[in-house]
């Protein structure tokens, strides 16, 4: 991947459960959001290669929203996802064990409007958020 950035987190759970809580659209509008003031009120997932899935990411106070949205290009259970999102973008997840759990490490392809250093800091929060939402909620 040109110009990638990669966040990463390890979160105190078992695989199966990390890759539940990941893939599973219910859980997914739980922590698929950068702060407290926005949220994801919408989430589908077709969980297999050419499969799509759509999230919708808005602000609290109505103020701002957008679709999030990517096709799969491959997918290991429980292993690898990878995908495409707008601008051809790529984006490549995967989660391995741990002594401490299953590391969950996100390598994404920069888009030109915001700074590396934004751009990895709202990606980071995301997967801190998703972190805490498995470690409180399973």
């Amino acid at each position: 991947m040109q110009n990638s950035i990669t966040v990463q987190v390890v979160v105190g759970k078992d695989k199966a459960t990390v890759w539940k809580v990941w893939t599973t659209p219910e859980d997914i509008c739980q922590w698929n959001a950068a702060s407290a003031d926005w949220e994801c009120p919408h989430a589908t997932n077709d969980l297999r290669v050419g499969g799509e899935f759509h999230a919708t990411m808005s602000a609290k106070d109505g103020s701002a929203s957008f679709d999030f949205n990517g096709v799969y290009t491959e997918v290991v259970e429980q292993e690898k996802i990878a995908y495409t999102i707008e601008g051809g973008r790529k984006v490549l997840v995967e989660f391995s064990e741990t002594d401490a759990g299953t590391a969950v490490v996100e390598t994404f392809e920069m888009e030109d409007i915001n700074s590396e250093d934004l751009q990895r800091a709202g990606w980071q929060a995301i997967l801190d958020n998703f972190k805490r939402y498995a470690e409180e909620r399973y």
